[in-house]
């Protein structure tokens, strides 16, 4: 005789209970959390500003300034944050910059007006980009090794190009790109870049499928792959995106400074991975927002902002970084182990 079943007990695992919330519910909140927390950062980075030094840091010119500084570093830190989420790394960033400014800049590029050095520009990252991906996607090295590998192989090339000289723009369309008759409602053309890329940055993690496996990578590889998602193809793509982001940040920079050197996109790596990082990316990849990365280098660039009117020397201003980022790393453990 068949014995009649009976109802699962409540706290079991066989009934999800009424009052517990979709887990996407927890996230969204969590994430609303992390965005509120940085944005009361930033405003009060804002007031201290304010108070320190009124005149100087309310002016509406140093305000743009702020902004203009965030969108350089702020574009690399989009394709970073990507490159994050799935559980890498890039640590080439910076050269990559300096590599795609310098080549964009030569006298022959320069030939072709200012197509010819938004499309080098542009070339140059995303082929750096796609020896990365190669590298670690397909030749199976640690992300760590092979961007490594990169940032000395393209600071040493961005140096043989110019051979320590600076390389000056020459062409009007680019230069007044800079000048304040090409702002728009006040606002400079390198910001608005920066905001295109943020928006299309978020919507591609928030509402394509290219955002969702990203995550999935970097959650679980092994998992993803057993879920039909090409892993290795995946990773690759990132490092393009990564790339194509670094040689958009090298144009812009171009555009600020006029010029190509060598030296461009120093540290440019630490920067873009604090910001991520303090933003609510996770180191071993798998969780992450645009919005807070986004936050997060409004956050830097305030910092060193407010550092400079003050007259306070830039090894300070490290420290004040070295702090913040351990701060947000300790952070991240503690949330990480109450989830």
């Amino acid at each position: 005789m068949t014995q009649p079943v009976s109802p699962p007990r409540a706290g079991t695992d066989q009934v999800p209970s009424a009052a517990q919330p979709p887990v996407w519910r927890t996230m969204v909140a969590r994430a609303d959390v992390r965005t509120l927390s940085l944005l009361g950062v930033l405003a009060a980075l804002v007031v201290v500003g304010g108070i320190t030094k009124p005149d100087e840091f309310l002016d509406t010119r140093n305000l743009q300034l702020v902004l203009t500084q965030a969108s350089v570093i702020g574009v690399v830190t989009v394709g970073m944050t990507f490159v994050i989420m799935s559980g890498g790394i890039d640590l080439s960033v910076g050269a990559i910059v300096a590599l795609s400014s310098v080549w964009a800049t030569t006298v022959a590029t320069q030939k072709y007006g200012f197509a010819g050095i938004l499309f080098t520009a542009v070339l140059v990252g995303v082929c750096c980009g796609l020896v990365n991906g190669l590298l670690i996607a397909y030749g199976g090295m640690v992300p760590f090794i092979a961007t490594l590998a990169m940032l000395a192989s393209a600071r040493g090339l961005a140096l043989q190009i110019t051979d320590g000289a600076t390389q000056i723009v020459s062409i009007d369309g680019v230069l007044d790109l800079g000048e304040r008759d090409a702002y728009i409602l006040g606002i400079p053309p390198l910001v608005l870049v920066f905001a295109v890329v943020t928006i299309i940055g978020w919507l591609i993690l928030n509402r394509t499928t290219f955002g969702r496996r990203t995550v999935a990578v970097g959650g679980n590889a092994e998992a993803a792959r057993l879920a039909g998602i090409d892993v290795r193809r995946q990773r690759l793509y990132l490092y393009l995106l990564s790339g194509l982001c670094c040689g958009i940040a090298a144009f812009l920079l171009i555009i600020l400074s006029g010029s190509g050197q060598n030296t461009n996109g120093n540290l440019y790596e630490l920067d873009a991975i604090a910001a991520a990082i303090i933003g609510g990316t996770l180191l071993s990849g798998g969780r992450g927002t645009i919005v807070g990365s986004v936050l997060g280098v409004l956050i830097f660039t305030t910092i060193t902002n407010i550092f400079a009117l003050n007259n306070l020397q830039s090894d300070v201003q490290q420290i004040a970084k070295g702090a913040i980022i351990v701060a947000a790393v300790l952070v991240q453990r503690r949330t990480a182990g109450t989830t």
